[in-house]
């Protein structure tokens, strides 16, 4: 049976609910789609995506016929269409959600289908497979064994300026997703927030006939950005580098310690608190602590 290798069982013919089935779709190239989700698109009763006529185009590229019933789904009727997909899973109907590329959730609806899903009992699962995010991060060349993904700037100048001040020392690779258009404007504000010289990479048309990595300092990538880019845009920034603990961010290390195991944390917890407050390796501030004991 399909259940017994992993693939997407069988449509569900009993009246026990059917399960939600996410599935990653190709950023870019169609063969990069999983054997999974071929079947899956090729037997699932209910299919729910972001966008229908880039589905049957993929199910084109892949000669898939879709014999199920395609229910259109993205951001802005994600509010009325989620009482009929949850009326399908209640009748015992598995449904198939899909966005254009990538995986349904991230910066793409599917969230508050999840959230109403799991609310209601029913089965949630996954078909893993494409994701621009962890394939930029890999490709960029900068550090991947911490990264955050932090999805769109706002647009908004003085929106995006703060949300980028907040992450000035973040010290994990950070990800973001940026439209073309404004990639030269929101590359000009890290710059600003980061400095001219944070390494970047900006990842364009991954996995696409025309993919383009540019790696290099926030403003020398600013200056290639304003001479116009196309294409989806996915771009990876090294996180701030380590600072070394000076005399009084030492003193200020171990107080905060002392105040944190005062408050029923162990020093463990309390160093590694202090640590991610003031963007400082755990072993400088274990060694303020035992220097403040020292005297």
């Amino acid at each position: 049976m399909l259940v017994a290798t992993g693939l997407p069982r069988p449509p569900s013919t009993s009246r026990t609910a059917g399960q939600l089935i996410l599935a990653a779709a190709p950023i870019g190239t169609p063969q990069d789609a999983s054997f999974r989700l071929v079947t899956a698109l090729s037997t699932m009763p209910v299919i729910a995506a972001e966008d229908t006529r880039r589905l049957r185009r993929l199910a084109r590229s892949l000669d898939i016929n879709l014999t199920g019933r395609i229910i259109s789904y993205y951001e802005d009727v994600e509010v009325a269409r989620g009482p009929p997909l949850l009326g399908a899973l209640a009748d015992g109907q598995d449904v198939l959600l899909v966005t254009d590329a990538g995986m349904p959730g991230i910066s793409d609806p599917g969230y508050r289908l999840v959230r109403d899903a799991l609310d209601a009992g029913i089965t949630v699962t996954v078909l893993p497979g494409p994701s621009a995010v962890t394939a930029a991060v890999v490709v960029s060349g900068l550090p991947t064994d911490r990264f955050c993904f932090e999805g769109f700037v706002p647009r908004k100048a003085g929106e995006r300026s703060r949300r980028l001040a907040g992450l000035r020392d973040e010290r994990r690779t950070m990800v973001f997703f940026e439209s073309p258009r404004r990639l030269a404007r929101t590359l000009a504000d890290m710059a600003a927030a980061f400095g001219p010289d944070r390494q970047a990479a900006v990842c364009r048309e991954l996995t696409k006939v025309h993919e383009e990595i540019r790696r290099g300092g926030l403003d020398d990538l600013k200056q290639w950005a304003s001479q116009g880019v196309l294409g989806e845009i996915t771009l990876v920034v090294a996180g701030a580098p380590a600072r070394d603990v000076g005399a009084g961010d030492a003193t200020d290390a171990a107080a905060r310690v002392a105040a944190a195991e005062k408050a029923g944390s162990t020093r463990k917890e309390a160093i590694t608190l202090v640590a991610a407050e003031l963007g400082l390796p755990r072993r400088q501030v274990y060694d303020a602590v035992v220097r403040s004991k020292q005297r």
